[in-house]
């Protein structure tokens, strides 16, 4: 059985502007299947957690690539 989403969540890699984010959303709403965007606005701590996990995971693929040179 194949598995269904019934939407995603993006984390940007920084917090920017509302006025600088009308072109994303915009964007956004162009895609194929897309109900509603709603910005989510800054929480002290909780963009930086996703980001921090990203960037731990980056180190860790660059450090795994370099044992298999």
């Amino acid at each position: 059985m194949t598995e269904r989403f019934s939407g995603f969540q993006v984390v940007l890699d920084q917090d920017i502007r509302e006025d600088d984010a009308e072109a994303i959303i915009t964007a956004i709403r162009m895609i194929k299947h897309v109900v509603s965007v709603k910005p989510i606005t800054v929480e002290f701590g909780a963009p930086e957690v996703m980001r921090t996990k990203i960037e731990i995971h980056k180190k860790l693929l660059e450090f795994a690539n370099g044992l298999l040179r």
